[in-house]
């Protein structure tokens, strides 16, 4: 139950942060390690890719906006494995 409760507290604030366009920064975990991040400031979105990601994430041109999980929920359709953003503090 308290992991339930706390991923809905994370989604919450996620949610919240990506509505009003505060400046944010998420990790994006796959496999086991980060392997990008994903900012916001200004109301401009931008991902980021360290060397070693997965080539599937890193080709991903799609929609980058303040829907956190549904662009989790894409790149875990392109990679086949899960994949987890996991805000950080500004």
């Amino acid at each position: 139950m308290l992991s339930l409760a706390s991923t809905l507290v994370a989604r919450a604030a996620r949610l919240f942060q990506a509505a009003y366009e505060e400046p944010a920064i998420w990790t994006i975990s796959a496999q086991g390690r980060v392997v990008g991040s994903l900012m916001c400031e200004a109301g401009i979105w931008r991902l980021s890719w360290f060397d070693e990601a997965p080539p599937r994430l890193v080709n991903y041109a799609g929609r980058v906006d303040g829907d956190v999980e549904a662009l989790a929920i894409v790149l875990t359709e392109r990679l086949g494995a899960p994949v987890r953003l996991e805000s950080l503090p500004v």
